[in-house]
């Protein structure tokens, strides 16, 4: 039986990015079929009740951290809060992993739910993760930042 892991869904090619587009990585699909891996796609803006398209987000008053804690928030760009939805969100990710069984996950970077290494606050990218990163972390799940739209014939490694 394959090992399961959580993928953003926008990186498996859904239309969920918050401007409706998508973010297929073919260099993460190759990556998953060669070790054996499935995946369990999800988006946690969508779970969270977030509607595609929606406005731009970011973090603002603190970190993903402070966020979780109740110390910071999100808005959009015109500064609708919608912590609870990108809080909510980040919390079904961590379920959907317990479910599953899932120890990984391979989420979009920059992204203020899913980036890893890199999210965007009061409307700037910073070093650190978005909410649903920060929440896998602290559940032990794995986190690997993907930038996602690698074509295979562009991948050297």
């Amino acid at each position: 039986m394959s090992e399961p892991v959580l993928v953003s869904a926008c990186l498996l090619g859904r239309s969920c990015r918050y401007d409706g587009g998508e973010n297929r990585d073919e260099v993460l699909q190759a990556r998953l079929e060669r070790e054996g891996l499935r995946p369990v796609p999800f988006c946690p803006e969508e779970a969270g009740g977030l509607s595609t398209p929606r406005p731009p987000a970011w973090l603002t008053g603190g970190d993903a951290e402070d966020v979780l804690d109740g110390e910071a928030g999100l808005v959009t760009d015109a500064g609708r809060d919608v912590t609870a939805a990108f809080v909510s969100g980040a919390e079904q990710a961590v379920e959907a992993c317990r479910t599953e069984g899932i120890r990984r996950a391979f989420l979009k970077e920059r992204s203020p739910s899913c980036g890893v290494c890199q999210t965007h606050r009061d409307g700037q990218r910073i070093a650190g993760p978005g909410v649903t990163a920060a929440a896998l972390e602290r559940a032990g799940i794995r986190c690997e930042g993907i930038e996602g739209r690698r074509r295979v014939d562009d991948d050297l490694s």
